[in-house]
């Protein structure tokens, strides 16, 4: 079926949009080229099975001018977005030496940026991508410019995948084991990258596979881009845990020549993040707590509700901290930014942006008003709209002033008429009925949609479908509807998540495109996860009359855990193994056993169970499976 064009509403809203906005303002465009030393040629990357896990060519339609099915201002955050190459931060000398070291960036390769900064005797890699096919390919093009210097240290800035995934891509567990490659991070880091990526990580990445617009077609009336970068690689994801984490404000360490100092920021837009300085280049690393969007306060994939006073107070410590001796900034996306001057410009709007979004949220919730009622009104000062970079390309005004509501009151706004409502698989047909039935929900519908009533055409439609999901008319004039507020939406994970609930309406359930629980990552679990994990599965309802003890013996460490099952709980601790109070005594080889047998495997070597086998086998049979492919726009 082929998409509707963009209604007459939409497109006045473009040119009104047009007319406002400075787009005489380029000094993103300059900024974004400067520097430029090549591109990939194709800028398509493949795995060794042929399979393309990134294509950076897709995007050539950006060339031209903003078509009427996407938000002017988007279009030019995509354009800039999908800018592909090999660029100088901070000049060094030409060759092949170590002489005249100066910092690059591979951009476009992935949905972040890759830096190289060059030491005494090779290169230190801030942030290696998604993938491991991808950030070798940005090492093959830095090294096809700048030598082949070997990889001296990683740093990864947060523990988010897009800043570690790609890692096996620039240097190797075995390079680390032998104390040639050091690998630095915030404290906690390896504790947060795991738990996103397992706690709810089936949820967080069905609904990534929305926000990212993993399903659909590239194109003007598809995915344009994340307003953060282009798109997701889908590539091999694996993880080297740190050598060296950073536990101070203030720390400094030397690496191959080149001194670091540290300026922790957690529970920004990451739980464990940092920022850093190189004296040697006045240059600062500002992770992805700057960059040029606003950024999110409660990601719509999901994630813990992130603090925008803390963060704005992280980038204040940095202004006072590093800017009188910077002459660059940049970050894990974007484009950098040069100049004392324009760094504290740029510093300062964004941190006022965050704080502005905290101080006059909680200004009005304590005039009473809820979450979306601020929404609909709140207005950023002028300044701030005036300045490309606080646009909602990736978060929004809208949602992280319903994320800061949530940080501090939770989800019930204290009407009581609200306190207790019907799901929507229990209020739908009731709203539905009471209108005359979903034939004449349609036609209300319909004249919303004639009239350019697109947030209430949805409304309608949603609860029809929730009343008769195989509704014909319905899905159709709802994918039609999710298709113009797509066309509408200057943040491009709006129009991700419009779309591809419309590519669902017509051709069904996506799935999960990409999974970031990789194999690598899994291994990386403590005992302790792994068993929070089996607690998070366990089926309550089924293992409500279980009373189950046993001890889980790692053979590898020769620690025991005790695991009780009663009232559908799991019960983990620390406990000498007793075979007198233990239904079952289980001893694995490790971790690696220990996750298969969590997913059934009772028979492949590495496993050995003493006393009740009956015992494990319960315990095993009322574990769930996680489902990937859940339903989201439909019930």
């Amino acid at each position: 079926m082929e998409p509707e064009p963009p209604s007459a509403v939409i497109e006045a809203a473009h040119r009104e949009q047009s007319a406002t906005l400075p787009f005489d303002d380029t000094a993103d465009f300059a900024d974004a080229h400067r520097g430029f030393i090549a591109a990939l040629r194709p800028g398509v990357v493949t795995a060794a099975d042929g399979r393309v896990v990134w294509d950076n060519d897709s995007y050539a339609f950006l060339a031209g001018d903003p078509p009427p099915t996407v938000h002017p201002s988007l279009w030019r955050q995509s354009r800039l977005c999908a800018e592909q190459g090999l660029y100088e931060v901070v000049a060094g000398a030409s060759g092949a030496t170590g002489d005249g070291a100066g910092i690059y960036q591979v951009r476009g390769l992935d949905l972040s940026n890759i830096t190289f900064v060059e030491g005494d005797t090779g290169v230190i890699v801030i942030d290696p991508l998604i993938s491991t096919e991808t950030a070798a390919a940005a090492l093959g093009l830095y090294r096809a410019h700048r030598g082949d210097r070997p990889v001296r240290a990683v740093i990864y800035t947060h523990s988010h995948v897009d800043h570690f995934g790609g890692v096996l891509g620039v240097t190797s567990q075995a390079a680390v084991d032998a104390g040639e490659v050091v690998v630095v991070a915030p404290e906690h880091f390896t504790e947060h990258a795991v738990q996103e990526n397992i706690y709810a990580g089936t949820a967080m990445a069905r609904r990534a596979g929305y926000m990212y617009g993993t399903a659909l077609d590239r194109g003007p009336t598809g995915q344009v881009g994340c307003g953060l970068g282009q798109a997701t690689s889908t590539g091999e994801v694996a993880l080297i845990l740190p050598t060296l984490e950073i536990r101070e404000t203030g720390e400094t360490h030397t690496i191959d020549g080149v001194e670091i100092e540290f300026q922790l920021a957690p529970g920004t837009e990451a739980p464990a993040e940092m920022h850093f300085y190189f004296p040697r280049f006045r240059a600062l690393c500002m992770a992805e707590n700057a960059t040029h969007n606003l950024h999110n306060l409660l990601t719509l994939r999901g994630a813990l509700v992130r603090d925008p006073h803390a963060w704005a107070g992280y980038l204040t410590e940095a202004i006072d901290r590093f800017a009188d001796r910077t002459d660059v900034l940049f970050a894990s996306h974007h484009w950098p930014t040069w100049g004392r001057e324009r760094i504290v410009e740029f510093l300062s709007l964004q941190r006022d942006l965050y704080a502005y979004l905290h101080d006059q949220t909680l200004r009005e919730i304590n005039q009473g008003h809820t979450g979306a009622e601020i929404a609909e009104h709140f207005e950023l000062p002028p300044a701030l709209r005036r300045a490309w970079h606080t646009h909602g390309y990736y978060g929004s005004v809208s949602h992280n002033v319903k994320a800061i509501y949530q940080r501090y009151m939770g989800w019930f706004d204290g009407n009581p008429a609200r306190l207790w409502p019907h799901p929507p698989q229990a209020i739908g047909p009731r709203y539905v009925a009471a209108m005359g039935g979903a034939d004449r929900v349609v036609e209300l519908a319909r004249a919303a949609y004639c009239d350019g009533d697109f947030r209430w055409t949805a409304t309608l439609l949603d609860h029809v479908m929730f009343t008769d999901a195989e509704h014909a008319a319905a899905r159709e004039l709802y994918a039609d509807t999710l298709e113009q507020l797509a066309y509408g939406a200057e943040n491009a994970v709006w129009r991700n998540f419009f779309l591809t609930g419309a590519t669902e309406l017509r051709r069904g359930n996506v799935g999960t495109p990409t999974q970031t629980a990789s194999p690598t990552i899994l291994a990386q679990l403590t005992p302790e996860q792994i068993f929070d994990a089996l607690a998070i599965n366990i089926n309550g309802p089924r293992g409500w009359d279980l009373d189950i003890a046993i001890d889980v013996t790692f053979a590898d460490t020769a620690d025991n855990h005790r695991l009780t099952l009663r009232n559908g709980v799991l019960v983990h601790r620390r406990a000498p193994a007793d075979p007198d109070t233990a239904h079952a005594t289980v001893t694995v080889s490790g971790t690696r056993r220990l996750l298969a047998l969590a997913a059934g495997d009772t028979d492949s070597p590495g496993l050995d169970i003493a006393g009740d086998a009956a015992a494990l086998q319960a315990l095993v049979a009322v574990l769930d499976r996680p489902d990937p492919g859940f339903a989201i726009i439909t019930p």
